[in-house]
């Protein structure tokens, strides 16, 4: 079953029909946001052309998506760098432990065979 519909939004003035599987009220918020970097791109440049302004958004736009991206690349590597060392820590601790419940003098052994 085809669930695509037609969503009508305003990007800079203009009326555009977007013919779309996603819900309508994130087609308004995507154009919201374009339309939003529109204005700014044509108040940074009054004398381009609609054109010109839509390059210029769409570059804005992409620079957003390309920070977060490196953002979250970032925030992967770092946790990735601490669990590796979390679980570094934790095979040190546990080999560690292992001789000592091995060992029939221990408090563990002497323990068990009281019973």
């Amino acid at each position: 079953m085809d669930h695509t519909r037609v969503v009508y939004v305003d990007i800079g003035g203009q009326r555009y029909a977007i013919r779309s599987h996603l819900e309508q009220a994130y087609i308004a918020e995507l154009a919201a946001v374009v339309d939003a970097k529109m204005q700014l791109a044509a108040r940074e440049s009054p004398q381009g052309d609609s054109l010109k302004i839509a390059v210029l958004a769409a570059l804005n736009i992409a620079d957003e998506w390309f920070r977060a991206r490196d953002e979250d690349t970032a925030r992967r590597t770092s946790l990735s760098h601490r669990a590796e060392e979390l679980e570094r820590m934790l095979d040190l601790a546990l080999a560690s432990a292992e001789p000592e419940a091995a060992d029939p003098g221990s408090s563990l052994a002497r323990t068990a065979g009281s019973f």
